[in-house]
């Protein structure tokens, strides 16, 4: 038995395999170095990537297109780092 598959929909299916590499997998490696981390065959893995994903998702949801240059404008910024959290600055300063 063979399956029969137009080519436009197996480069469609290639193409939406990619998307997620480019997107998700080669970021978290790469700009979050997830791979190379220490906690990457511990207990502890899950919980960091976890993070890693909520940090990717708020930068995006705020207009950051690269992780990297998000985590560059935001290494030393608490209050922006914040903000992408939904705390405000007033609630920082109050009592």
């Amino acid at each position: 038995m063979s399956l029969r598959t137009a080519p436009e929909a197996l480069l469609r299916l290639i193409r939406q395999r990619w998307s997620i590499e480019n997107e998700w997998h080669w970021a978290r490696d790469t700009q979050l170095g997830e791979d190379a981390h220490r906690y990457a065959n511990r207990t502890g893995a899950p919980v960091f990537s976890f993070l890693r994903t909520v940090v990717m998702n708020l930068l995006r949801r705020d207009g950051y297109r690269s992780i990297r240059q998000g985590l560059g404008e935001l290494a030393y910024d608490i209050k922006g780092m914040l903000a992408l959290g939904g705390v405000s600055s007033v609630e920082l300063n109050a009592p």
